[in-house]
């Protein structure tokens, strides 16, 4: 009996490396926003990073559920509605 695999990660190697390059930026962004907050920067320079890093990570979340879905299109092996679901419901609760 074979189990369908309900869950998917993502194979393509460019992307991967495209959406870890964009979460480490996001991290360093952080960074930056704690020594900000410890050295009494201004709320409007501190939201403005705050604002760049929710979209560094909203943009790489996206990027990941897309470049998932494109390759459950693209393979059969994968190609299932479950999978296709639960991505599907990713994407929603990032909107």
């Amino acid at each position: 009996m074979t189990t369908k695999k309900t869950s998917h990660v993502l194979r393509d190697e460019e992307q991967l490396a495209a959406i870890t390059k964009r979460i480490k930026r996001a991290h360093g962004q952080m960074g930056a926003i704690v020594r900000m907050l410890e050295e009494g920067r201004s709320c409007e320079d501190i939201v403005t990073q705050m604002a760049a890093v929710g979209k560094a990570v909203n943009t790489a979340a996206f990027t990941l559920i897309s470049a998932s879905l494109k390759e459950c299109i693209i393979d059969p092996e994968i190609n299932s509605d479950e999978i296709t679901q639960k991505l599907q419901k990713l994407f929603l609760s990032l909107a």
